[in-house]
């Protein structure tokens, strides 16, 4: 996919500043650029290599004048770092603008779709499933029964999409996630045997809710396990039953939440922590990576640590614990003074 100076800069309302039919068809740093790349100049730290780079176009700030002579054509807009974000999102948009269904792919009984629907080969669409306008599903794709999906989703390489899910608008979920899946739910028996718990909630997803690859979120017991608007999820994370997540809150990978645990708004949580269940997290809530948090928080906490506990108290306790060994060498040399 190529795109000229003169198209780039009508999309970011800027001005050429060299040939208007120079073409560019991949995207590099600007340190690294080569015939045929787009690059920018936002940091005054790499403006050196602007006068080296072999990057065919270029955006800078309007404020940019050269000192030297310039082998790149220039496009000037008010901000480039901005600009270059512009591009990259719309970019991204041109590269997933399919549409169509392929085959071999199954669309079973009462499904309702709207326009500009990409349903990508080797899918299944189960019974009574309605999904909205521009939706992208790609290639070995599941979507389960009742599934209710909304506007603007994408559903990467195999997805799994369970039965009663219901995914709400501009929703995206990469590859080998699964949602809906049964909660972790068993019944200990006399035997020493355990009885599985039929698991008969959903899972809702809100609008502006990105999932990432192979993260799985399990299906209410009873109820529903509830993802809030504009939630943001790393790979490889596991939610469990009836968790509930708050607006605006983002988990990085390998974290871990039981069941009925409930998170507020607008937190951060750290790679590689483990959340008990039946706790409440409170908003504008700090997880630090690897901490294992045992209890309820409250609104506004930083913690960190196994078990958990506040950070400042934290990193002052970290420093006694590396100075563990000298302390005890200094009791040890007491000892034997009082012998």
């Amino acid at each position: 996919m190529k795109f000229t100076a003169e198209q780039i800069a009508g999309i970011l309302e800027g001005d050429v500043v060299g040939n208007p039919a120079a073409e560019v068809f991949k995207l590099s740093k600007i340190e690294e650029g080569i015939e045929g790349s787009l690059t920018f100049l936002a940091n005054p730290k790499y403006q050196n290599y602007i006068y080296t780079t072999k990057a065919t176009i270029t955006i800078v700030n309007r404020t940019f004048e050269p000192e030297q002579e310039l082998t790149t054509t220039l496009i000037k807009v008010d901000d480039a770092y901005k600009s270059f974000s512009t591009l990259l999102e719309y970019y991204n948009q041109v590269k997933l603008m399919k549409s169509g269904i392929e085959q071999p792919s199954v669309i079973s009984e009462n499904v309702t779709y709207g326009e500009q629907l990409y349903l990508g080969s080797f899918c299944y669409v189960g019974k009574n499933v309605t999904i909205g306008n521009n939706v992208k599903i790609y290639p070995n794709t599941f979507i389960g029964d009742n599934v209710i999906i909304g506007d603007n989703c994408v559903f990467f390489a195999g997805v799994r999409i369970y039965s009663e899910t219901e995914i709400g608008n501009n929703c995206v979920i990469h590859s080998g996630s699964i949602i809906g899946s049964d909660g972790f739910g068993f019944a200990p028996l006399e035997d020493g045997t355990y009885s599985k718990i039929p698991q008969i909630g959903n899972v809702i997803l809100e609008d502006n809710v990105e999932v990432g690859a192979c993260t799985t979120i399990d299906r209410a017991t009873m109820g529903t396990t509830l993802i809030r608007k504009g939630v943001k999820l790393d790979n490889q994370i596991q939610i469990a039953h009836n968790v509930e997540i708050g607006e605006n809150t983002v988990i990085a990978s390998q974290t871990g939440i039981a069941g009925s645990t409930k998170i507020g708004k607008n937190c951060m949580i750290g790679g590689q922590v483990g959340i008990v269940g039946h706790i409440t997290i409170g908003n504008n809530v700090r997880i630090q990576a690897q901490s294992g948090v045992g209890k309820s928080i409250a609104d506004g906490e930083t913690i960190q640590g196994s078990p958990s506990f506040n950070y400042g108290d934290f990193s002052k306790s970290y420093v006694h614990f590396r100075n563990l060994p000298k302390i005890v060498s200094e009791l040890e040399e007491l000892k034997k003074q009082k012998n």
